[in-house]
């Protein structure tokens, strides 16, 4: 498998890779592993030259003499034209100077060779993709990938290029799978986000040319709206969908919960009120306005009824645990506090928060180990929460200052 992949989002990365590592990828420089060696006379001479010509390669790319390198894969080609590997590694080389005209022109070259190099068709497909010759890529990509279902690096790259050719299901779907494998890749759930958002704004654009002005148009308007945090422009969208439909379920809730992001919160629990009113069921309403209730208002037994609503209705609601949790500990039911507390470090162990808030239900119940032990996770998550922060912040800062 190619060992990184370059879309337009991590190229410069991608560089900075090869020229620290001085990557080169090296399928094996000897005849007989060629098809078709055995025209090459003689192939004993030959052997010793390509590798003393190999070896200089190295070595002029360890010494950051790119020209001298490709000079010396150029002058194996001369000796071997058939040995597919100098191509695939010449290939690699302008990859890494940015020369993708040339990469693209010695990769094909090569894949005529021999075109069971799968890495020489990924390294193809990413040059072209590179060039923004998406749909030449496309092909070179895929056969990468029948080659190595697990290539998560072209796969990636496949899916970027199927994102700006337009086929977004087709993206969708690649980037789902890569998730399965790997849940912690962000890049890939924000290309998956670039997917889901284009294909909304699809569907919308679709929607508005049967009605720009109906109820439905406004209420998918205010949740683009809302996914891009836009939540001035959403509220007034949800606002003329309520108007249009006052009754519809759902509706009030979208509302409510933009209101309750801006903190507004009498404005919220009059829409959460009004959703309940219209569907009963609604859980996350009653879950909000208990957590309104003991955050805000300081009416913890409210909050607690309403947060016994929200889990009657949905079981699985962890923060309606959390918050019922906290406002146990508000009125002294520490045991009830440290059950709903544990329940939902469970289900999320990586929530620094509740980790803090199950150290108080121990202590007041006179666990100072256990309280001590949960100090001590609930620092380190929140000591790696900040290292993150600080690290995406530097990033953003020397994207701002790196020459364009």
């Amino acid at each position: 498998m190619f060992p990184l992949f370059c879309t337009d989002l991590s190229f410069k990365a991608f560089l900075r890779f090869c020229l620290r590592r001085s990557v080169v990828v090296v399928v094996g420089l000897f005849l007989s592993a060629v098809p078709g060696a055995s025209a090459q006379t003689p192939a004993t001479a030959n052997d010793a030259r390509i590798q003393e010509l190999y070896a200089q390669a190295k070595s002029r790319e360890a010494a950051a003499d790119m020209a001298g390198a490709v000079e010396a894969y150029r002058a194996i080609l001369k000796v071997a034209p058939r040995l597919g590997s100098a191509y695939n590694n010449l290939g690699l080389l302008y990859f890494k100077l940015g020369d993708y005209s040339n990469a693209v022109d010695i990769l094909e070259q090569g894949l005529k060779v021999d075109p069971r190099m799968p890495t020489a068709s990924a390294l193809l497909g990413i040059s072209l993709s590179q060039m923004g010759r998406y749909a030449e890529a496309r092909p070179r990509l895929e056969a990468a990938l029948r080659a190595n279902p697990r290539d998560s690096n072209a796969e990636k790259v496949l899916a970027n290029d199927l994102i700006k050719l337009g086929d977004l299901e087709g993206a969708a779907l690649h980037l789902r799978q890569i998730s399965k494998r790997d849940p912690q890749d962000q890049e890939t759930w924000y290309l998956l986000g670039q997917a889901y958002m284009k294909l909304s704004q699809n569907a919308l654009a679709k929607m508005n040319s049967i009605d720009p002005d109906s109820q439905l148009v406004h209420e998918m308007s205010g949740e683009i709206m809302e996914s891009m945090k836009n939540y001035d422009g959403a509220l007034l969208e949800y606002r003329k969908a309520a108007d249009m439909a006052p009754k519809k379920p759902g509706i009030h809730y979208k509302l409510g919960n933009v209101y309750w992001i801006l903190s507004q919160w009498d404005a919220a629990m009059e829409q959460f009120e009004s959703e309940i009113t219209n569907d009963p069921r609604n859980c996350n309403s009653h879950a909000l306005i208990g957590d309104i209730l003991i955050d805000q208002k300081n009416k913890f037994e409210d909050g607690i009824e309403e947060e016994n609503k929200a889990l009657a209705l949905c079981p699985d609601l962890t923060q309606a645990q959390v918050d019922r949790g906290r406002a146990y500990l508000k009125v002294n039911r520490n045991q009830e506090a440290v059950k709903d507390l544990e329940a939902a470090e469970r289900v999320t162990p990586d929530d620094a928060s509740t980790h803090f808030f199950l150290a108080q239900a121990y202590r007041s119940i006179g666990q100072p180990q256990r309280a001590q032990a949960e100090m001590q996770i609930f620092s380190k998550l929140e000591e790696s929460a900040r290292a993150a922060t600080e690290s995406r912040a530097r990033e953003v800062i020397e994207n701002k200052e790196s020459p364009h």
